[in-house]
């Protein structure tokens, strides 16, 4: 009996100075260590995961990308229990918000718990906007909805306008116990794939502007939706940290390089083009903001991975995918930092 106390007590006390020292750790710095412990799950068993980033599936003929995980220098993440997460998040909802780079953490945080519970019930459903993994035997709700730029995009008689400062959509997101948002791939994308016609700046109707400025206006509506709706007591807020691409070389010192091919991370913990301007934005924005939101800061530790994304492997995307991540992969890594943030 006294054994078993003791066992507990230790635990305890292992499990204090675990987060003590979490506390104390930048999460996002460090470098990638080949584990043996990974990948956290088998594609071929999970039920979420989309063509597009089952690249094992779709013929990758490598797998050493799998077998990466983060180890930040100041200390050591704690391994994801998918049990253990159900437990705590039991009865809760949790919602990503964003585009395809939240569909694939989404999918990535699905398997990673089903790993767990292979047996569990759960429910799948996939829609446009709105999609949803439920594991009934404990209520965790995981939910996905799709907005890739957080703002609306607005029917007028001009045709598709891109709206800075116009969240109606947000109506869907109240009553969370943790929203992850996510936004930047899209605002880049010009011509036939970027969704909108005109974009809306306050009175002003234009048919462009500067990307960066009006990533600006549209994160800004959304810090100040964040501060009006969200309750900081009821709903954990995290921002899911700009996603890198890799199609110029260049940034790694490669210049006639692209993904494809690539079969191992970067060493170290600096990037040779430095970080996108974006990150500039997003920092800025959440300093500005009354409610706490955690950013999940996997800018540097993505560009590490030019190894990870699907490339030519994917059963979705023709041609050479370098801004999505395969799946095992990569944003397990995300989830794995998600946790380890949910604990400190």
């Amino acid at each position: 009996m006294n054994q078993a106390r003791a066992a507990k007590s230790h635990n305890n006390v292992t499990r204090l100075k675990g987060r003590k020292e979490l506390n104390r750790c930048n999460l996002f710095i460090g470098n990638w260590v080949i584990d043996p412990s990974y990948p956290l799950y088998d594609s071929s068993s999970c039920p979420f995961i989309d063509a597009e980033f089952d690249c094992q599936k779709y013929g990758r003929p490598d797998n050493r990308y799998l077998k990466y995980s983060w180890k930040p220098d100041s200390c050591a993440l704690p391994r994801f229990n998918g049990v253990d997460f159900l437990n705590r998040w039991r009865g809760k909802k949790i919602m990503f918000v964003g585009d395809s780079l939240s569909l694939n953490m989404w999918e990535s945080l699905s398997c990673m718990i089903h790993a767990s519970v292979p047996n569990a019930t759960t429910s799948f459903l996939r829609r446009e906007a709105l999609s949803t993994v439920i594991f009934q035997d404990y209520g965790v709700t995981i939910l996905l909805y799709r907005t890739p730029y957080l703002v609306d995009i607005v029917r007028e008689d001009v045709g598709p306008v891109l709206t800075l400062d116009s969240i109606q959509a947000g109506k869907a997101w109240l009553g969370m116990d943790m929203l992850i948002f996510n936004s930047w791939h899209w605002w880049t994308h010009t011509g036939n794939s970027q969704g909108w016609d005109y974009i809306r700046d306050g009175p002003n109707l234009l048919k462009d502007m500067d990307r960066l400025d009006a990533f600006y206006k549209g994160m800004t509506t959304w810090a100040q939706w964040v501060d009006a709706n969200v309750d900081p007591t009821k709903t954990k807020v995290f921002f899911q940290g700009i996603s890198p691409t890799h199609y110029q070389g260049q940034d790694w010192n490669q210049p006639k390089k692209s993904c494809s091919g690539e079969l191992e991370p970067l060493s170290g913990s600096t990037y040779p083009a430095g970080l996108p301007p974006a990150t500039n934005i997003v920092n800025r924005v959440l300093k500005s903001m009354k409610n706490p939101v955690y950013l999940l800061d996997i800018t540097l530790l993505s560009q590490l991975r030019k190894d990870a994304h699907p490339s030519a492997y994917s059963g979705d995307h023709a041609g050479n995918d370098c801004s999505h991540w395969c799946l095992p992969g990569l944003p397990d890594t995300w989830n794995v930092l998600l946790n380890a943030a949910l604990m400190m």
